[in-house]
C-alpha cells in the first residue's frame, strides 16, 4: 500500500477527536500506522455520534422484544412494527442539535430530511412527522433567532417534501440558551415482507451512489456533534449540511421503485459520516467487503481529497447494492427521476473496505472494526450522584405560600396560560402544512396524540390509524432521572390512550451533556433504567433511536437531561378516536386517577414561585398503568366523550385547554388542602374526561377500581372555580392563543 503523505501522529488523532489509547488501538487493528485518510475514517466512525461508545453498554439493557417487532432494534435504518392487515409502520427519531445551534435553518431542515430518508430506505412511504424542540430564554434575541430559523427550516423542508407535520412539543428554559435541542420524528407505512435492509453481500454485486452530488458540506459533522459547543464552534460551519427537499422527493420515489424492482440487495441513507458510514455498516452487517473507486463519485467541487469525499455529509444521497445483472433496470429508474446513479464499486469477500483514488489505494480498513457492535470501542464511564439530587429532595412545600385569594388565583391562571411552555403553539404549527396527504385525523378534532389515517394504494382506506406522540419534561428528569424518564414514557402512553389508541413501541432521542462528566453520566444511566422499567410495564419495546451527548457549553453547563420519547400506537377503528375538547354545554366533568396535592417540579412552582429545587412530581407506575387501562375501557365502551391528560400546569390548565378547543367554559368545585397544589400541581397518572350520561359513566368506572372525582359541568361561558369567575372565555382564549406569538414578535 502506498503512503505518499507523512503519517499522522497522536497529536493529529487528538485534533480529530480520538483518544491516545484509541490511536494505539487503530495501529493494532491495522498492524501499522494509519495514513491521514484512514485516521479520518476511524475518527468519524468512532465518534460518539456514530459509535455510541459511551452509551452502548447501557443501551443494550433496554427492552427490545415484542411479537410485533419486524426488525431488530438499532440494526436497520429505522424501527419496524407490525400494525396488522399485512402492513407495518417504520418510525424513528433523531437529533440535529449541534448543526441547529450554529445554522438553525439548515440544521433543522436537514434533520427533517435525514429522518425521512431513514424511513423510506426501509421501503416505507413517510406519512407523518413530529418534532420536539427546546430553546433558551425567549426574551433573548438569540433564542428568537434560533427558534424562527428552526421552525422555518422544518416547515420549508417538510412542506416541500410533502409530508405533514402533525404535532410535537416545544419547551423553553435557560439551560438551553446555547444548546437548543432539535429532535425530528418520522413515520411511514409499508407492506410486510417488502422492507429493505441496510446490508451488503454477494461477491461482484455492484455498489451505487444515488441521489445528489457530493460536496464539502458536513465534513466531520459526526465529530462536530461529538464535542461541546464552544465560542469557536462557529468556525465549524462547514460541518452543517445543506438540504434540498425537492431532490429528496425525487429520491423517495426512485428509492421505493428500486426496492420493488426485485434487484435490491441493500440500501442505506448517507447521514452522519456519509460514504464511509454506509459502506462500513452495510459491509459489516453482510459480513462482506467492498472495493470503491472514489473517482466515480459525482462531486460538486473539483479536486476533492479522498477523505473529503468519504466523510462528506452532503444530503439526499443513498448507497445501494444490487444484484448483478440489474444494472440497466436500476440505472433506468434513476434516469427517469433525473437523479445521479453511479456505480462506484463492487462487493468483495474480504470483509475489508478498499478505497481507490487516481489509481492508488488510499485506504484499506476492516469494516467490522469500524462499526457499533463490532470493533468500535465501548466504554463503561464512571458516574456519581450529583449533590443537587439530595438537595432537591429536601423541598418542603410548607415553605411556599399558597394562593391567598381569588385575585392571586387569577394572576396564576394568567401566568400559566400565557407561559411559553404552556400557551398554544399555533405560531409554530401554522407554519407547517399539517394536511398535505390528507391523512391527519387530528386537525379539526384535537387529540392528545396525533392520529394519522392509514391508507395505501394497494389496500385503500383501512379506517384505522397510527397514533404518534413525542414527550419529555426535562425539568422532571433533571430532578430525578429515573422517575422523570418513567414519567416521559408514561405520558407518551397516556397521550396515546387519551386519543383512543393502544401503545405499541417507542423510539428515543437521549439528549444529555458531556458523558465524561460523572454527574451527567449518572443522569444518563438513571434515564435508561427508568425507560426500561416503564417500557416493560407498558409493553412498548425500544425499536432504536439516537443518543446526543455533548449538549453543553462553558457558559450554561449541560442542558437538562432530555430523553425524548417518540411513541407509536394504533387505533383499530377511527370511530374510536377520542378528542381532548369538551363537546357540549351541560356535559359532566370528572377527574380520573388518584387525587394527590403535589407542587414538586410544577411550572407554577418553577416559574411563578421561582423555586427551582424540588423533586420530580408524584408518580406511581402501577397506578398510572391501572388508570390508563381503565381509561381505554371507558373510551371503548363510549362512556366518555372527551379525554385530556393532566401535565404542564396541572388541573386548571387541562380544564382550560379542553374548554378553549371548542370555545366553551366550565363550572367546577372541589375541596382542597392547598389550592395551588390541587389546581396547578403536576402529580402524574390523572386525566379529565367529559361525559354525557353520569349514571352510565359511574356504573362503568365502578367496575374498574380507579378513583374518579366529579368536578362539575361544561358551560358555554367562563372559567368558574368554586363559584368564582377566574377568567372569561374571551380572556382565556386570547391569553392562550396569542401569548407565544406576542413574545416571539415583541
Amino acid at each position: 500500500m502506498e503512503h505518499t503523505e507523512s503519517l499522522p501522529t497522536v497529536e493529529t488523532a487528538k485534533k480529530l477527536g480520538l483518544l491516545p489509547e484509541e490511536f494505539d488501538k487503530i495501529k493494532s487493528i491495522l498492524g501499522r500506522d494509519p495514513n491521514f485518510t484512514e485516521l479520518s475514517i476511524f475518527s468519524v466512525m468512532w465518534s460518539e455520534h456514530c459509535s455510541y461508545k459511551n452509551s452502548i453498554v447501557w443501551l443494550k439493557t433496554l427492552p427490545k422484544e415484542s411479537d410485533k417487532m419486524l426488525a431488530k432494534a438499532g440494526e436497520e435504518n429505522a424501527g419496524l412494527i407490525d400494525i396488522g392487515d399485512g402492513l407495518a409502520c417504520s418510525f424513528k427519531i433523531e437529533s440535529h442539535n449541534h448543526p441547529s445551534a450554529l445554522e438553525p435553518y439548515q440544521g433543522a431542515a436537514t434533520g427533517v430530511g435525514g429522518i425521512n430518508r431513514d424511513i423510506f430506505t426501509m421501503g416505507a412511504r413517510p406519512i407523518a412527522q413530529l418534532n420536539s424542540l427546546r430553546f433558551g430564554n425567549l426574551n433573548l434575541p438569540k433564542t428568537k433567532r434560533l427558534l424562527k430559523g428552526v421552525v422555518k427550516g422544518i416547515g420549508d423542508y417538510g412542506n416541500a417534501f410533502g409530508v405533514p407535520t402533525v404535532g410535537g412539543e416545544l419547551y423553553f428554559d435557560e439551560c438551553y440558551n446555547t444548546n437548543p435541542l432539535v429532535n425530528a420524528f418520522s413515520a411511514g407505512i409499508l407492506e410486510v415482507g417488502k422492507q429493505a435492509s441496510a446490508t451488503s453481500y454477494g461477491v461482484g454485486n455492484p455498489v451505487y451512489i444515488v441521489g445528489s452530488a457530493t460536496g464539502k458540506d458536513g465534513i466531520h459533522g459526526a465529530t462536530f456533534a461529538s464535542e461541546d459547543i464552544t465560542s469557536k464552534s462557529e468556525e465549524k460551519l462547514p460541518a452543517v449540511q445543506v438540504g434540498d427537499p425537492f431532490m429528496e422527493k425525487l429520491l423517495l420515489e426512485a428509492t421505493l421503485e428500486i426496492i420493488n424492482s426485485g434487484y435490491l440487495i441493500g440500501i442505506q441513507d448517507m447521514g452522519a459520516a456519509g460514504i464511509i458510514c454506509s459502506t462500513s455498516e452495510m459491509s459489516a452487517k453482510g459480513e462482506h467487503g467492498m472495493i470503491i473507486n472514489l473517482d466515480e463519485v459525482p462531486t460538486r467541487q473539483e479536486n476533492m481529497h479522498g477523505w473529503e469525499i468519504l466523510l462528506s455529509e452532503s444530503q439526499e444521497r443513498m448507497l445501494v447494492v444490487i444484484q448483478k445483472g440489474g444494472e440497466e433496470v436500476i440505472e433506468g429508474i434513476f434516469k427517469k427521476w433525473d437523479l445521479h446513479c453511479k456505480k462506484i464499486g463492487e462487493v468483495t469477500d474480504t470483509k475489508r473496505l478498499h478505497f481507490y483514488q487516481h489509481g492508488k489505494l488510499i485506504a484499506d480498513v476492516p469494516a467490522h472494526d469500524l462499526v457499533l457492535g463490532g470493533g468500535a470501542p465501548q466504554y463503561h464511564r464512571e458516574y456519581k450522584e450529583p449533590a443537587y439530587y439530595q438537595e432537591f429532595k429536601k423541598f418542603d412545600p410548607s415553605n411556599v405560600q399558597d394562593v391567598k385569594n381569588t385575585e392571586e388565583f387569577k394572576k396564576v391562571a394568567k401566568h400559566l396560560l400565557s407561559h411559553p411552555n404552556i400557551a398554544s403553539r399555533n405560531w409554530v404549527y401554522e407554519q407547517y402544512d399539517s394536511m398535505v396527504g390528507t391523512a391527519n385525523a387530528s386537525t379539526n378534532h384535537p387529540t392528545d396524540a396525533a392520529v394519522v389515517r392509514i391508507r395505501t394504494i394497494e389496500k385503500g382506506d383501512l379506517n384505522k390509524g397510527i397514533v404518534i406522540t413525542v414527550d419529555c419534561n426535562g425539568r422532571y428528569v433533571n430532578a430525578d432521572p429515573e422517575i422523570g424518564t418513567q414519567i416521559a414514557v408514561s405520558e407518551a402512553a397516556r397521550n396515546i390512550v387519551c386519543s383512543g389508541g393502544e401503545p405499541l413501541a417507542i423510539t428515543n432521542n437521549l439528549n444529555f451533556g458531556n458523558p465524561y462528566n460523572p454527574e451527567v453520566y449518572w443522569q444518563f444511566v438513571g434515564a435508561v433504567k427508568g425507560m426500561s422499567k416503564a417500557c416493560l410495564k407498558f409493553n412498548t419495546p425500544v425499536t432504536g433511536g439516537n443518543v446526543s451527548f455533548y449538549n453543553q457549553s462553558s457558559d450554561d453547563g449541560p442542558v437538562f437531561p432530555t430523553p425524548t420519547i417518540g411513541m407509536l400506537g394504533l387505533i383499530e377503528k377511527l370511530e374510536n378516536k377520542m378528542t381532548l375538547a369538551f363537546q357540549n354545554e351541560g356535559d359532566t366533568i370528572y377527574l380520573i386517577g388518584k387525587v394527590v396535592e403535589d407542587l414538586a417540579s410544577s411550572e407554577y412552582l418553577y416559574s411563578y414561585r421561582g423555586v427551582k429545587a424540588s423533586p420530580a412530581p408524584y408518580f406511581d407506575l402501577e397506578e398510572e398503568f391501572a388508570m390508563q387501562k381503565a381509561l381505554a375501557s371507558l373510551i371503548q365502551s363510549k362512556a366518555v366523550i372527551s379525554a385530556h391528560d393532566l401535565s404542564d400546569g396541572g388541573l386548571y390548565i387541562a380544564l382550560a385547554e379542553a374548554a378553549i378547543a371548542n370555545n366553551l367554559g366550565f363550572d367546577v368545585k372541589a375541596d382542597a388542602g392547598r389550592k395551588d397544589a390541587f389546581w396547578f400541581g403536576e402529580a402524574q397518572g390523572r386525566v379529565i374526561v367529559s361525559v354525557k350520561d353520569e349514571e352510565a359513566f359511574e356504573a362503568a368506572i365502578a367496575h374498574l377500581n380507579v378513583p374518579a372525582l366529579k368536578l362539575g359541568k361544561v358551560t358555554n361561558a367562563d372559567h368558574i372555580i368554586n363559584g368564582e369567575t377566574i377568567l372569561t372565555s374571551a380572556e382565556a382564549n386570547d391569553l392562550y392563543k396569542n401569548s407565544l406569538k406576542n413574545l416571539i414578535e415583541a
